[in-house]
């Protein structure tokens, strides 16, 4: 990404074994410095806009879609929260199942990752129970104590009606690719800087890749490091 371009440097003293000098440096990009809206607009929804990322898509190809150039693809990844995009960013269907396959074996993709309760709701349309909560295989709640009202377990696929006594055991088991395809799917969700913004950013960006005059400083993208020891912002 261009992001990493406009990173400053650090001169850094030379640990190699076969260094000239006590004196050699090298310049490693400071990864240290990290670009934030300003506290002024930062948190301000209406600066972004709710994204859904597609099946394939990649950064640089939003980027072109919604800022009309590639090279903004650190832009995407950043104002979305984004700090470490082979965790954070969504598999394709493709990846996901060799990942599923690799983490868990052919043989436990479908085995039970957890237990799930569903949603329990009875006649007079009132909620017992919400679904998607973390439960015990024979997490049971009792049956209705007055005959008249019924329970209905709203499964994925079909609603099944209870009544009369004994308990219920409104769960459903959870595969391993059911549980890392949730997960894949939460990635989807992200915030967009809306185009408006970019320069701004882009502005703030540049001024907070600057160094400010110190001990350390050379110029206004080289800093010096001592002591062998990185020097932070």
């Amino acid at each position: 990404m261009t992001y990493f371009r406009e990173l400053p440097n650090i001169l850094y003293p030379s640990n190699l074994v076969d260094k000239e000098s006590s004196q050699q440096y090298i310049a490693v990009k400071n990864l240290f410095r990290r670009v934030k809206l300003s506290g002024e607009a930062d948190g301000i929804a209406s600066l972004f806009t709710k994204y859904t990322i597609l099946e394939g898509q990649r950064p640089d190809t939003i980027a072109k879609a919604f800022y009309k150039n590639e090279t903004y693809d650190w832009v995407v990844v950043l104002t979305s929260g984004i700090t470490n995009i082979k965790d954070q960013w969504p598999l394709s269907n493709y990846d996901l199942h060799r990942y599923v396959e690799n983490k868990y074996g052919l043989a436990g993709m479908n085995a039970i990752h957890h237990y799930e309760t569903l949603k329990v709701i009875d006649s007079k349309n009132r909620l017992i129970l919400s679904e998607g909560m973390k439960v015990d295989q024979n997490f049971k709640i009792p049956a209705p104590l007055d005959t008249n009202i019924t329970y209905d377990i709203v499964g994925a696929y079909e609603t099944t009606k209870h009544s009369g006594s004994g308990d219920l055991n409104p769960v459903k088991g959870i595969s391993n690719y059911e549980y890392e395809t949730i997960l894949n799917e939460s990635k989807r969700k992200i915030n967009l800087l809306k185009p408006k913004y970019l320069m701004r950013y882009i502005d703030e960006m540049k001024q907070i890749m600057t160094y400010d005059r110190n001990s350390q400083y050379v110029n206004s993208g080289l800093i010096v490091a001592s002591n062998n020891r990185l020097i932070g912002p």
